[in-house]
């Protein structure tokens, strides 16, 4: 407490210079910080509350960068996609070009039309046989007293190591074609009536390897290893939806929204697509690739849509986040920001208030220094 006594008027004007020094600081704070509120003192619900609102805003925030992997990692894997799905037609082109080139393989076309897998035939005896052979492994065909066209079909394709496929052509015909270069002779005990019902003459058939497909096949069988390097290279920051690997969103900071996106195995084994059998020189052959191929661009089409939806999730969730970001942020900034118009124009009347409170002192002054004049 000060021992110097001040007169009523003087200590009065003094308060009044005193209040608008601490009005002219916090005023000054508020222009220097842009922030009306910058502690819990200034307003502790304000405050709190612009901070809680600041922190989930940040916790978002953080948020967008996993979000934004997430789509470029889909987008890589919609890449991949497209590419394989390039790559799988350029392999369909090559096993249709192989079709349209005739094989020269060994070849038995029955001579009788218009049969069936159900077709029946009739044996005089239970040890008829009909062999077929390659020149190395032999197929023997033991006929029942009523066997089928089938039957013999599944006897000699299910001979192990046999280089010779049967099937049935368009118009019904038994057909026996060399997997490779192979002579194919048909023989055995049943008699000569007895295979022409199935259109087969003993004798053998001798070819060649069909060149052409040949080359074919190993074109096809390249494209093939490009497939499972192109889907080795489909991944985005260590995680590829085309190598088995699984994708997890989180939309939320307290992680109870998510989106889990469950990858494929998209190399041609996962394809479906198989190596070129026999180097393509049977027509059953290609017509087993042509089927692998259809089913793998079915596949990579249905992936494409299901990749596509999470995408679009993903970047609906992203545009949301960022848009609620900027409410909390704004929200947060309402509460605390102070208007710098506003507080410009204090300050100005601050000022005035303060060059008022100094002259109104400087009169209260005054009588104490006529007291003095009568000592003069």
């Amino acid at each position: 407490m000060s021992d110097i006594t001040l007169t009523s008027g003087v200590r009065q004007n003094l308060l009044s210079l005193q209040k608008t020094a601490d009005l002219m600081a916090t005023t000054q704070n508020r222009l220097a910080t842009g922030k009306k509120v910058n502690s819990a003192l200034d307003n502790p619900v304000s405050f709190f509350t612009s901070q809680s609102l600041g922190d989930r805003a940040n916790d978002l925030s953080s948020l967008l960068d996993s979000i934004s992997n997430a789509t470029q990692t889909l987008q890589a894997a919609n890449n991949g996609l497209t590419s394989l799905t390039k790559l799988v037609q350029s392999a369909q082109a090559i096993a249709q070009q192989a079709q349209t080139s005739a094989g020269t393989t060994a070849t038995v076309h029955g001579t009788v039309a218009g049969l069936t897998t159900s077709s029946a035939t009739t044996f005089d005896s239970t040890t008829d046989t009909i062999t077929v052979s390659d020149g190395t492994t032999t197929a023997t065909f033991t006929a029942a007293l009523s066997s089928t066209a089938g039957a013999l079909i599944t006897a000699i394709n299910n001979t192990a190591s046999l280089k010779v496929k049967a099937s049935l052509t368009d118009d019904g015909r038994v057909q026996l074609q060399a997997t490779d270069a192979s002579t194919v002779t048909v023989g055995g005990l049943a008699s000569a009536g007895e295979k022409a019902q199935l259109g087969l003459v003993d004798g053998a058939t001798t070819g060649a390897l069909n060149a052409t497909r040949t080359s074919l096949a190993t074109q096809f069988d390249s494209i093939r290893t490009q497939i499972d390097q192109l889907a080795g290279d489909s991944g985005y920051n260590g995680v590829n939806l085309l190598g088995g690997d699984n994708l997890k969103v989180v939309f939320n900071e307290k992680g109870t929204s998510s989106q889990s996106i469950s990858g494929v195995k998209f190399d041609s084994a996962g394809l479906g697509i198989a190596a070129s059998t026999n180097k393509f020189q049977t027509d059953s052959d290609i017509n087993t690739a042509f089927t692998n191929l259809t089913a793998a661009l079915g596949s990579l089409r249905s992936q494409a849509a299901a990749f596509g939806s999470s995408l679009s999730v993903v970047q609906t969730r992203q545009d949301f986040t960022k848009a609620m970001v900027n409410t909390l942020q704004t929200g947060s900034d309402n509460l605390v920001l102070a208007d710098s118009n506003q507080e410009g124009a204090n300050m100005l009347a601050l000022q005035t208030r303060q060059s008022l409170s100094t002259t109104a002192l400087s009169l209260a002054n005054q009588a104490s220094q006529a007291v003095l004049r009568l000592f003069g």
